[in-house]
Order: structure tokens, then sequence, then C-alpha cells
């Protein structure tokens, strides 16, 4: 899909996006840092995120950045990944540079103090416990990620490892995150919306291009060793049923593999007519539910299988009936029809993702991130490329015991 955009770099470094779209009285404004929670210590984890709630405390001008858009007709979050931080801010066309005076303040003058870092801290953490310690399998991926990657940054989520880690965080903390990540050189900004691309690229140079650049060093992140032996674990849990969790270890978005493994993942778990549910789910009885999904994380990921099990299977049953539908993936081909299905739905959800604005502004900058907004043009003919002799390459090579990591999630109950 070829949606027109230009681009253009502030002497500063910040890379600018802009896109005209007429068919909307509304604009997007995406700001995206180059930090995620692969960039933390992995002795003081969740500060990217933590990092992300601080932004929205005020800066220097701006002392209630929700309300000043509110006031406007705008609305505005964000979210941090393990691969970076997200901003957004929707706002009508005439009220646009609003949002770019509004973030670069931030950029440039976030208020940080000790009274404030305690306020975010105390939100965080009770963040952690609703979602992920008081909430049925929340707790899942805690035990999952550092079971599947053992050396990567990708062995936390982005919550972080424990409160504890979130509670320890200094003032001093954040101004050194502060100054490492926020800066216009670690950034990209991208606008659609009915305004006109010099008028972005006039608006961005006003706002932001006085910032001085931060000069990052180049990202240096420790290899994760191949898996040459499968893993499990087993937690036991006040839940109502057993789940079952498996990690494979896959390439990153950027890479072929990407595309395969997420046809594959379609093929498995997309729907009704998917092999799992009509295998697993319909006609064996195994699982009430049950999904296959790849991370799309921007290093190497994961491609994921969860699934909570019926009464009385054991966990050998479920193993095994999972085994059976990748051995039909590794063995036999996938036939044309079957393929030309998954592909349909794949296109025409890349087309539905970039109607918004709000998405094709976050899409162009995630794209520029992986290497150039170019890109976004590309993905309906990658997936179009997969092959039923790709798909069994990959799975032949990926999923695999060997390249397995298990998380038993055992209720109580039972």
């Amino acid at each position: 899909m070829n949606i027109p955009f230009e681009k253009h770099i502030l002497s500063n470094g910040l890379k600018v996006i802009a896109s005209r779209d007429t068919a909307t009285p509304l604009c997007a404004f995406n700001l995206l840092y180059d930090a995620g929670a692969k960039d933390e210590n992995h002795e003081k984890t969740g500060f990217a995120h933590l990092f992300e709630h601080l932004m929205f405390g005020g800066s220097k001008n701006v002392k209630n950045f929700d309300e000043e858009l509110e006031n406007i007709g705008g609305e505005n979050n964000a979210f941090t990944n393990n691969d970076f931080t997200n901003y957004y801010i929707s706002v009508p066309r005439e009220h646009i540079e609003t949002a770019f005076r509004l973030e670069s303040d931030r950029m440039q003058n976030l208020t940080i103090n000790k009274t404030r870092l305690s306020v975010q801290q105390k939100v965080v953490i009770e963040e952690y416990r609703q979602r992920y310690l008081n909430q049925p399998y929340g707790d899942a991926t805690l035990f999952l990620r550092p079971l599947t990657f053992t050396k990567h940054p990708y062995g936390w989520s982005t919550i972080g490892k424990s409160i504890e880690h979130i509670e320890s965080v200094t003032v001093e903390d954040v101004r050194s995150f502060y100054n490492t990540f926020y800066m216009p050189d670690n950034a990209i900004l991208s606008v659609v919306g009915d305004i006109a691309v010099e008028d972005v690229f006039a608006l961005a140079e006003k706002w932001f291009g006085h910032i001085p650049r931060g000069g990052r060093e180049k990202r240096s992140l420790p290899v994760e060793p191949q898996q040459v032996s499968p893993r499990l674990q087993r937690i036991t849990r006040n839940v109502p049923v057993n789940a079952l969790y498996r990690n494979y270890h896959v390439g990153g978005r950027g890479e072929k593999s990407f595309y395969v493994f997420d046809i594959i993942s379609d093929i498995l778990s997309n729907g009704e007519s998917s092999r799992f549910y009509i295998e697993l789910v319909k006609k064996e009885q195994l699982f009430s539910d049950i999904d296959a999904y790849v991370s799309g994380d921007i290093e190497p990921g994961t491609f994921s299988i969860s699934g909570r099990l019926n009464d009385g299977v054991s966990y050998e049953r479920a193993c095994e009936g999972i085994e059976r539908q990748l051995e039909r993936i590794r063995s036999e081909s996938v036939g044309d029809y079957e393929l030309a299905k998954v592909k349909n739905k794949v296109e025409t959800a890349l087309r539905f993702s970039n109607i918004k604005v709000l998405d094709k502004a976050l899409n162009f900058a995630f794209f520029e991130l992986l290497g150039d907004a170019l890109l976004i043009a590309d993905e309906a003919k990658k997936y179009a490329a997969v092959t039923p002799s790709m798909i069994k390459e990959h799975a032949c090579r990926c999923l695999i015991d060997s390249n397995c990591s298990t998380l038993e999630y055992v209720s109580d109950k039972l």
C-alpha cells in the first residue's frame, strides 16, 4: 500500500515525516522515542514505562498537559514496549500547533523532582499489582520472559522485574534517562492530517529546531545464545483452570521470517476455521481457547502459543495435541486455498490499519525506526511472497522442542 509522504531531518537530528490526508478534520501528531525496556539496566527495570508516566506530570511552560489538549478538543495517550516509547495526539487541524508546542516543551523542559517521581512510582506500583499480581494469569509473562531469554533484555516485561525495582528509582536516575534518550536525534515525529507538508516542516523547525541534539551512544545489547534444549517451568496459582504457554525463538521484525511466522500464526489460530480451533478446541476438546502469535519485536523475538486447558486434560495430552499440529506445519505443504484465505485476511487488516490518521502516523514512525518509512509500502508484498516451502523451512528450523520454553500455569483448585 503506497501512502504519499515526505521526510525531512532537522539539523539536530529529529526525523520529521508528513503525510497530507484531507479526508478528516483531525490531525495526528505522533512522537516516537527510540527508548524501551531493552535499554534498561537489568538491576533497575521498569524504568522506561515509569518515565512515560512522568512525561505527563508537567513541564516548565505547560503545567497540565491533558487539560491544554482537552480545552481545544484534543486527545492524547502513550505506550511503552520493549523497543520504544510512543506519544500520540489527535487534535482539530486548526490547533495542530498546540501539539508541537506541548511536546516541544516536555522534550526540553520536563519538570523532574522528588515529589512527582514519588507520585508516579505509586501509580505504576498499583498498576503492577492490579495488572500483573492480582489479575488471573497476569504474572505469566513475568515468568515466561526470563525462561525464554537468559541474556537479552527481552527477558523482562515493560512493567519491570519487580516492584522493588520501581521503588528504587531516584531523581538522578530520572534525569540521566531523560538526558540520554529524550533528545531530538533519538526521536521520530510523524504528522498526518489536512495540513500541507511544508507547514509541518516549518512548525517542526519552529518548535524543535532549537533543541540541542543528545549524541546518544550506539546501542549495544547482549546477544541471546541459541537455545539447544527444551525448558520447562511450573507455577501454581489461584486461577480457575490450568493454562499453558510456549515460546519459540524466531527472527526480528525486519526479517523475512517475521512474515512467515505471522502467516503460520494465522493458519493455526485466526478464527473458527483455523487449525487449532477445529482440531484442539472442537474435535479433541483439549483447550477451551488457544492462540498463536508472533511477538513482532525489533530484535529476534518469539513465536508464542498460549491456551487454557479443559477440565481433566493433562499437560502431556495438551502438548501432544499442539505438537501434532506443528508437525503438520513442518511436514505437509499448506494448501493453496488455505494460504490464500490467510493472505487475504492479512491484506484486509493492513488496509484497515492505515485508514485512521493516528494509525498512519504511528505506522510511519515505526517503519522509520525499522529503517525507512518507505518500508510501509512493501508490507503486503512481503506477506504475499510467503510460500508453502518457506513455511515448512522456517517451521522445521524454529518450531521444535529444543527451541521451546514452556510454562505450565497450574490451578490450585484442581
